[in-house]
């Protein structure tokens, strides 16, 4: 991949890269290299993973949109809606190819709610849970801040305290007790809310 170095977070062994002129991802997310591994876009070939981790009931129902078992064919529509000019979030790849670990471990993602505000989501393969993996994205593509937001938000299922732990981790604070539905389990279920003031 042909890359730019475009600046160096202050957060240790955090960099940003430009984009790529790799036409099979998003063209304008930045790749973040983080100790590691690389947070990059998606790729067309990262449907096969995802299906392969979503597939695991627990992972699916740490979240709110992935639904259980996973339809035919919806890993691939994931990649591409993520890989769309026209996308609602973007979402990177926790890459640690480098490291001879797998191509995608997980993802990470942020949502834009407002010009100055973006919602943060995560999710990793169940094989890599205790690992810090998901603690590094987080805390790295908090320090890159691709969207310039002045405030993050995250939230996590009551019943998961290790994405809780993550959160918190990456300097996120407790805001207080809500609800969200989780396709997978059909369900209304209990969460803390998190925010994340940025410098």
């Amino acid at each position: 991949m042909n890359q730019t170095r475009l600046v160096t977070k202050s957060a240790p062994d955090v960099q940003v890269f430009d984009r790529t002129t790799d036409s099979t991802r998003a063209d304008d997310q930045q790749v973040i290299a983080a100790g590691r591994f690389l947070l990059r876009p998606l790729r067309a070939a990262d449907a096969g993973l995802i299906q392969l981790y979503t597939a695991d009931r627990r992972v699916a129902e740490g979240t709110r949109a992935i639904p259980h078992p996973l339809p035919p064919g919806a890993a691939e529509q994931y990649v591409a809606r993520a890989m769309s000019p026209e996308r609602n979030e973007d979402v990177w790849a926790i890459d640690a190819s480098e490291s001879e670990l797998g191509e995608l471990l997980g993802v990470v993602s942020l949502t834009r709610i407002e010009p100055e505000q973006s919602e943060l989501g995560f999710w990793i393969g169940s094989g890599f849970w205790n690992t810090g993996f998901a603690t590094e994205a987080v805390q790295a593509l908090v320090a890159a801040n691709p969207h310039g937001s002045r405030t993050l938000f995250a939230e996590a299922f009551q019943d998961n305290p290790g994405s809780a732990k993550v959160l918190t981790n990456a300097g996120f604070s407790y805001l207080g007790d809500a609800e969200s539905w989780s396709v997978a389990r059909e369900a209304r279920v209990p969460t803390w809310t998190y925010l994340r003031r940025m410098g």
